[in-house]
């Protein structure tokens, strides 16, 4: 059989380094087409690996995902995996729309764990009363990460909020700065730290008056999101043309609200 070939878009950074250590330990896939947007050597261009790659991982920005999504829909394929976070509205028009030619997998985490968490969030904010049960997304990462909260943390909030039956902009507690008054019935929180080297901390808090539950998940090492981003390349190789995310990856059944247009 042959080997799937796999473009890495961010070939020099540190997570398509990740990725391509994982291609390079996954028996039956190879790194086909390694790229950067500025060319080096032993680099093809972005053509050339669209050309090269039966799939292409992108971890690299909202801007260049949608861009490479775009030019990935033009040709008819090949199929993406795309991980970057801190996305606008527009991008995500961009990638919405490619998605109708060409299979794409976007997620904000690619890791078991937090989708595992995930879905327990879910179920847990479902079970829970609002009335007695107050929501706060924590969220830790290195000093470098430029968004936030993080794309897992959002992830986790519209997970509970729809757990509860509701959008994420319905019940997202604004800043907390200054004199804001008491908590609303229901509102979920977030809360972001910022500091030295964190790969990825997050934890959902349901607090009521007489105890409270923490559901939380911590990243040791970046190559899991690498590793679990290889296994989504190859699961999204051949199929239709679709948005997907990794809990269609996994196979796991999806309750959510549709909140984000």
């Amino acid at each position: 059989m042959a080997e799937l070939k796999i473009g890495v878009a961010g070939a020099h950074g540190r997570m398509g380094q990740a990725v391509i250590a994982a291609v390079n330990a996954r028996p039956g896939v190879i790194v086909a087409a390694p790229f950067n947007r500025v060319p080096a050597e032993g680099l093809v261009s972005r053509d050339e690996a669209l050309h090269l790659s039966d799939v292409i991982i992108d971890f690299t920005t909202p801007q260049a995902a949608a861009e490479m999504a775009k030019a990935a829909a033009e040709r008819g394929g090949p199929a993406l995996v795309i991980g970057p976070t801190g996305w606008s509205a527009a991008e995500e028009r961009v990638v919405r729309a490619a998605a109708k030619r060409v299979a794409i997998v976007k997620s904000g985490n690619f890791s078991l764990g937090v989708n595992m968490l995930i879905g327990l969030v879910n179920q847990a904010a479902r079970a829970l009363p609002a009335a007695d049960y107050d929501i706060e997304v924590f969220e830790a990462h290195h000093r470098r990460k430029v968004d936030g909260p993080s794309g897992t943390a959002l992830m986790l909030g519209h997970a509970a909020a729809a757990g509860r039956g509701k959008a994420l902009e319905e019940l997202r507690a604004g800043s907390r700065e200054g004199v804001t008054g008491p908590r609303k019935e229901g509102e979920i929180g977030f809360s972001v730290l910022r500091g030295g080297g964190i790969v990825g901390e997050h934890s959902v808090v349901f607090a009521a008056e007489d105890e409270i539950l923490t559901l939380s998940h911590s990243a040791r090492d970046r190559g899991l999101f690498a590793r679990g981003a290889v296994e989504a390349a190859i699961w999204a190789v051949g199929r239709e043309p679709g948005l997907y995310d990794m809990q269609d990856v996994l196979g796991f059944v999806k309750e959510t609200v549709n909140d984000r247009g």
